[in-house]
């Protein structure tokens, strides 16, 4: 990753504690160190957490109707112990339209600084995988949180919101070149390539913060396409 790369992110990836001071998304102490990419051996690894969706009923339409009113794996406000109230896996958290959803991984419940992995606050949708060796996973101003699959299905898009947040490829959108255009020069547009959802700085493949027209190439091994303050993003090729 450039220095250029790490400038972008942290220019973007600022949050504001309870305390009303900003730090940096990623805590330099245990973000270096946990964060591993897809090939990460951990026994986390994209598994499904399990209790999501579960449905009971004999019909299909029962079935149906029970997995929309099912609860989701974790709610969207709360302090949860990983391996207790939560288990490992990939989660994601849909139509968060205020800017006020707050997540958090951390490796203790001190609540200092730096017992932070990796936290972001979102506008659209997000996904974040939590590590079977994470202690707490914290969220506020959620939408709950739904596991995933560890292998992505769907009807990927290949028009989607430049202010959409965070999207799967080969579930959300489909890998291509993109272009968004019209964006205004003071460079509030950015946008990531991700290898996985656990939000390190050695996740990123590349990033950019965009004044006037952006492309970029999403390529088909890419996990995650991130973007935000952008206008709409169309596939060309």
């Amino acid at each position: 990753m450039s220095q250029q790369q790490k400038q972008n992110w942290f220019a973007r990836h600022k949050v504001l504690t309870g305390a009303g001071a900003l730090v940096v998304v990623i805590a330099i102490g245990g973000a270096l160190a946990g964060g591993g990419g897809d090939d990460d051996k951990d026994k986390s690894k994209d598994t499904v957490a399990q209790g999501a969706t579960s449905g009971g009923g004999s019909k299909s339409d029962d079935k149906a109707e029970k997995a929309d009113k099912a609860e989701p794996a974790i709610g969207g406000d709360g302090t949860f112990q990983v391996g207790s109230d939560v288990k490992p896996g990939t989660y994601m958290s849909t139509d968060n339209t205020d800017g006020m959803c707050y997540w958090e991984r951390a490796k203790d419940s001190s609540g200092e600084t730096d017992s932070l992995i990796a936290n972001d606050n979102v506008m659209g949708n997000a996904y974040v995988t939590i590590k079977a060796s994470d202690k707490i996973f914290k969220s506020n101003g959620c939408h709950g949180w739904a596991a995933v699959p560890a292998k992505a299905s769907g009807t990927p898009k290949s028009e989607v919101d430049g202010n959409g947040g965070m999207y799967r490829i080969g579930a959300d959108i489909a890998p291509g070149t993109y272009k968004s255009t019209g964006n205004a020069n003071d460079a509030t547009c950015y946008w990531e390539r991700s290898k996985d959802a656990l939000h390190g700085i050695d996740s990123i493949i590349a990033n950019e913060n965009v004044s006037g027209n952006g492309v970029v190439t999403i390529a088909a091994g890419d996990g995650y396409f991130k973007t935000n303050g952008c206008k709409n993003w169309k596939k060309t090729s």
